[in-house]
């Protein structure tokens, strides 16, 4: 019976691709599942054999706490390096992309807020 492992929606490439890596060279069949053309599908990892499921959940869970240390460090390193991007930095590379961003958020609250102020 196939067994639902992780699900990937929002997953950054490189962790997807570790992930396959690590299943790939721990003898762990499996197959993956992607969101669709709309992205509303599951994007998804899925055993299909459910008795190695202890082995690659094990397999996962240590994984993502490694990760999850290194991507912290990298950040920590990046921040007291001053190279880590902040909604400045954002701001200076792409201007007129923000800007239309900011546009975008104003139109929306108002028309949502637009019942709401009293214009009658």
């Amino acid at each position: 019976m196939t067994t639902l492992l992780i699900k990937l929606n929002g997953a950054p490439d490189d962790e997807v691709a570790e992930l396959r890596q690590l299943l790939t060279d721990n003898a762990i069949e499996f197959y993956e599942t992607d969101a669709g053309r709309w992205g509303i599908s599951v994007a998804a990892l899925w055993l299909s054999d459910d008795t190695q499921l202890e082995q690659a959940r094990s397999l996962i869970d240590d994984y993502q706490h490694r990760r999850a240390i290194r991507v912290r460090a990298e950040h920590e390193a990046q921040r007291l390096a001053g190279t880590h991007e902040t909604l400045l930095s954002r701001f200076m590379a792409e201007p007129l992309k923000m800007v239309l961003y900011m546009i975008l958020i104003i139109v929306v609250a108002y028309l949502a807020l637009m019942p709401f102020l009293g214009q009658h």
